[in-house]
């Protein structure tokens, strides 16, 4: 029996392994880079190892170190999460040769299907259907085709190509991205299908010959090929659940499937679906199968790995239906650029549970309040799942309790979840891969343009309030009192996107709204009812309006009724700053140049590509943002920037005369 268990992963991963751990009585091992020292799944385990570094190839990658870490904890066995090694043959075999249990599928299953393009000529002799595939990009005649890396997954290495004169492009970069994501740059092409959904089916085997289907799930709302929204079931008619069940049992048998995998499929609108990959892992988005099952899946593979058989005979009917939605650290109105900093406040309401398979409401998360989001890793934050009675209500609670949530310090894509669920195609199950590139009204902001200026005025009061509660004299007048009213205060803030407003207000003997406008000038009358540091309460178009505030530092944070927003209070009197030379492209978070594409002295055309960023396991392309000459490129390539750093500088091109 399994007596201590170290995971060879990180954040939320880390942290679901050992809540199951805890409940067999099983010793939990961690370990941790430099930056994941104060991390939450750190705090949590039993014992902790350092990994000294902070790139995943220094800590989390790296082999050796992580055996080391198992023989001075005295591990017997590890699981080695999702992402990183979990997929890697040799790791798998290296934990069996230094004697400890390895929680997963034999290292033989991991390799025949990590090459994705062996595990289609493997598959395919036993029937399951397979989508037109080329290694030679000089075969291919027939448009839109899909670059795809050979091993790993997550959506890196992946293109799609509409014509024949970007295909060379996609293929270089597809394999730079898989060679920095996985070690290995290989890739291949095969044909894309437009409209297609992605449906997957979680299978599970144990060491007696048993490989089950536990159900499926439809993971179709993706970005950069990415899932963000997943759900279980799909909603598919009964004969196509059983051929998808059956196609996914006959993968996991090919190769004596052992542990917990998933074979994902891309559903044609024709009712078509050809065979993808199979993880041979667990997935992210297993919390919906716990959901609908009532199973715990990290049971299962503890349990397997023991060499105990599967203690369920066939595949458990769905109860109800559940929803999972990746809330992930980045931008989505920015190309969906990561983003980094301190996440000081996280809390979404109505959790019912943690994880673990549970009715109602459950977070899985890597993050707490003051967790600091790193480059160095992926950007998701954590999991949230609603599972309800039908389709329609996990949806609604799921978009309640996003919108409800308090997520203060950076970016986050909750509002484009938000938008997603809430939509008219989401609920009647009219979804695809290429939703989000359909319905760019999803990328709009919760908070409507007109009602910043409310949210403007509330942060104000909030911070005029905090002012007279810490105030040492006369701290019962209003802020701004003056027996013969002048002018009135002005708090002037920095918006998200780069705009600013001006709100100038006045206070009356008891402390009323007397008067208020904003620049830009909103259209909304207001009446303060309450005003205290962390609170204001106005009434808005005859309605009694309660608004959260938060601030850190000169950042006030509201979360009201239509939305949330963060306004940077700027200075009355601002410091001179430097001024950037015309035409300069800045770094928009910390990363490396990984390629350089151009010259100092080259003309270039507006959207041409002038170099590549990498940060958070992500290519970021630098383009021309007009047509001009390269004036300067003071990064060279392989060079580490911050935030702000100039990576390029164009000169415009001057218009005749």
């Amino acid at each position: 029996m399994i007596q201590r268990l170290l995971v060879a992963n990180r954040g939320e991963i880390a942290r679901r392994v050992f809540a199951t751990c805890r409940t067999l009585g099983i010793t939990t091992i961690a370990v941790h880079s430099d930056a994941d020292a104060d991390a939450p799944f750190v705090a949590e385990a039993d014992l902790a190892v350092h990994l000294p570094g902070n790139t995943p190839a220094e800590t989390y990658l790296d082999v050796v170190q992580i055996l080391r870490a198992a023989r001075r904890s005295g591990a017997d066995a590890v699981h080695p999460g999702y992402g990183f090694l979990a997929e890697n043959a040799e790791f798998a075999t290296a934990v069996a040769d230094a004697g400890l249990t390895w929680v997963g599928p034999s290292a033989k299953a991991i390799a025949a299907m990590g090459d994705k393009m062996a595990a289609k000529a493997l598959l395919a002799d036993t029937g399951v259907p397979m989508l037109p595939t080329w290694t030679d990009a000089n075969e291919i005649t027939d448009f839109p085709v899909l670059v795809k890396a050979s091993a790993g997954g997550g959506g890196r290495g992946m293109r799609i190509v509409r014509d024949a004169a970007a295909l060379a492009a996609a293929v270089a970069s597809a394999r730079r991205e898989a060679a920095a994501a996985f070690g290995d740059g290989t890739v291949f092409i095969e044909r894309y299908v437009e409209r297609g959904r992605h449906v997957e089916v979680q299978i599970f085997g144990d060491m007696h010959g048993t490989v089950l289907a536990l159900g499926e799930r439809d993971c179709s709302i993706q970005r950069r090929h990415q899932k963000i929204i997943e759900e279980a079931p799909a909603v598919v008619d009964p004969e196509l659940r059983q051929r998808l069940h059956a196609a996914a049992v006959a993968a996991g048998r090919a190769v004596d499937y052992v542990g917990a995998g998933t074979v994902e499929f891309l559903l044609a609108p024709t009712g078509e679906f050809f065979f993808l990959e199979m993880n041979t892992r667990l997935q992210v988005e297993h919390p919906v199968t716990e959901a609908v099952t009532g199973l715990d899946l990290v049971r299962l593979q503890l349990l397997v790995a023991e060499g105990e058989p599967l203690p369920l005979p066939a595949t458990p009917p769905a109860d109800g239906h559940a929803i999972e939605v990746r809330l992930c650290a980045e931008d989505p109105a920015q190309g969906f650029r990561p983003a980094t900093g301190t996440l000081h406040r996280f809390a979404v309401p109505g959790v019912a549970g943690e994880f673990a398979p549970t009715k109602g409401l459950r977070l899985d998360s890597g993050v707490v309040d003051g967790s600091t989001v790193s480059v160095h890793y992926d950007s998701m934050l954590a999991k949230l799942v609603a599972w309800a009675p039908t389709r329609t209500e996990a949806a609604r609670a799921l978009a309640g309790a996003l919108a409800r949530a308090e997520l203060h310090g950076v970016a986050t894509n909750r509002d484009l979840l938000v938008r997603v669920l809430r939509s008219r195609e989401f609920g009647a199950a009219e979804v695809d891969t290429g939703f989000l590139d359909r319905h760019p009204e999803v990328f709009a902001p919760l908070l409507p343009a007109d009602l910043l200026p409310v949210a403007a005025l509330a942060a104000a009061l909030a911070s005029a309030a905090g002012r007279r509660a810490s105030a040492l004299v006369l701290a019962g007048l209003p802020s701004g009192w003056r027996n013969v009213p002048a002018f009135p205060q002005v708090a002037r803030y920095a918006c998200g996107d780069g705009t600013e407003v001006e709100v100038r207000y006045r206070l009356n003997r008891n402390g009323g709204l007397a008067e208020w406008s904003t620049d830009p000038a909103g259209d909304l009358s207001a009446r303060l009812v309450e005003a205290t540091p962390d609170r204001v309460v106005l009434t808005v178009l005859e309605s009694r309006w309660k608004f959260r505030v938060r601030r850190v530092g000169s950042t006030v944070f509201v979360d009201g009724p239509a939305g949330a927003t963060s306004l940077a209070e700027l200075p009355r009197f601002p410091q001179p700053t430097a001024e950037l030379a015309a035409g300069s492209l800045v770094a928009p978070l910390p990363g490396a140049v990984t390629r350089v594409h151009v010259e100092v002295g080259q003309r270039v055309t507006a959207g041409e590509l002038l170099l590549t960023l990498e940060a958070m396991k992500l290519e970021h392309p630098v383009l021309a943002p007009t047509d001009g000459v390269v004036a300067e490129l003071p990064v060279p390539a392989g060079g580490q920037v911050d935030t702000g750093t100039v990576l390029a500088v164009v000169n415009p091109e001057e218009a005749p005369q």
